[in-house]
């Protein structure tokens, strides 16, 4: 899988991202698509989680931050994002789009359809 790979597919579809093990523990992977970056998330235990790659308080690549727990630190200001729901740590307030993630086999596949918040 390329870091950066475009995307041209329905919302309501599922696309293979790739291989788990293409994305570093702890780090993502950008998908493109015509809504926008979208970072996919792995952490230390496996889990994979998927975000809007833009942090809420000035638009930061969430992407390029470091995943520690089940939360990504933005690399501008050094906001914190909860993986599992796309919201800022308090006191800091915000919310990044979640989008679907699931793991079949050692294959991460995502839903291009954001998730209501």
């Amino acid at each position: 899988m390329q870091q950066a790979e475009t995307m041209a597919v329905a919302a309501e579809e599922w696309i293979e991202v790739g291989r788990l093990e293409d994305i570093p523990r702890q780090g993502a992977r950008v998908v493109r698509c015509a809504q926008g970056d979208i970072a996919v998330f792995r952490t230390v235990d496996d889990e994979v989680f998927a975000l809007r790659d833009r942090c809420p308080h000035k638009g930061g690549p969430l992407s390029q931050g470091i995943v520690h727990g089940k939360r990504v630190a933005c690399p501008l200001h050094d906001w914190k994002i909860h993986l599992d729901s796309g919201l800022a740590v308090a006191p800091d307030e915000g919310c990044a789009a979640r989008f679907p993630v699931r793991v079949e086999g050692h294959r991460v596949w995502l839903s291009l359809k954001e998730v209501a918040t």
